[in-house]
């Protein structure tokens, strides 16, 4: 009897931290797992002990996420299209130039709109598919030193939520669309930010690993759910202060005071003990 064929992911930004724990993650699931990323031979490299499938995408052009998708088609049905990819940049709104807005803005939501309708134009012929797009927490609440950023992920997380209904109004019932928010992960994205002051907000609560959101993604991606926080506390709580946005704003010194304790204590976490 021939083994049933594995269900086919795409992850984006899948060459290291997160959307390679992801991956990885998928791939012990028992996924077939195409990496893509930016860099071509970083995701080759990446892909090597996953079954070496990988290609390049830039995430802000449209026609090379279409072709993507129909190369992971052209293995199986398309089960999973995982929009990863994304940049942080820091500091007060008035500091970021023009052109700093539009990169933000062009892979953190514009990079995952195309990932996400590149997916869907393949999952709604097929009539099933998910997409899960990493928002993170500062998509459910505005980060001060975090704003544009915060202000993609809002965006993204609109756009995700609007397209599930969209898919529901038009008689798609096995085609989804969900949205992983994770607290701040200790992943390059963060490494060298322990001593920057626009990044506290990322500091502020539980700092994971990439293995546990990796391993929360799974689970999500078999049984998927519009908008899920991790851990779930710290989605309440943003929440809360999402509500009340006066008292988010009279806490702001509370919140960089609470970052600046996270940040020493990862630092004290990731030196190696001869170097302390």
């Amino acid at each position: 009897m021939t083994p049933p064929a594995r269900p086919v992911a795409v992850v984006t930004g899948a060459a290291g931290g997160l959307g390679q724990a992801i991956a990885t993650a998928l791939h012990t699931d028992g996924w077939s797992v195409l990496l893509t990323d930016l860099d071509p031979a970083a995701a080759q490299s990446a892909a090597a002990p996953l079954g070496g499938w990988s290609a390049a995408l830039d995430v802000r052009d449209e026609d090379a996420c279409a072709a993507t998708a129909a190369n992971a088609a052209s293995r199986g049905d398309l089960a999973l299209w995982v929009n990863n990819a994304g940049i942080l940049v820091t500091g007060a709104s008035w500091e970021h130039d023009a052109a700093t807005r539009r990169r933000l803005l062009d892979v953190n939501t514009h990079g995952a709109m195309n990932g996400t309708l590149a997916a869907l134009s393949v999952m709604r012929g097929q009539g099933h598919g998910h997409v899960l797009n990493v928002v993170s927490l500062a998509g459910l609440v505005a980060a001060p030193g975090e704003t544009v950023y915060a202000a993609s992920k809002h965006a993204l997380l609109a756009f995700s939520l609007g397209t599930l209904s969209d898919l529901r109004m038009a008689g798609y019932r096995r085609v989804h669309v969900s949205c992983l928010c994770p607290d701040g992960i200790w992943t390059p994205m963060l490494h060298d930010r322990l001593d920057d002051p626009g990044a506290v907000a990322s500091f502020t609560g539980s700092m994971l690993t990439a293995q546990q959101v990796a391993a929360r993604a799974v689970r999500l991606a078999r049984r998927p759910r519009p908008v899920v926080s991790l851990p779930r506390w710290r989605g309440a709580q943003v929440r809360l202060l999402d509500a009340l946005p006066r008292l988010a704003v009279a806490l702001t010194p509370l919140v960089r005071a609470a970052g600046r304790a996270g940040q020493r204590r990862q630092r004290r976490r990731s030196t190696p003990p001869d170097r302390r």
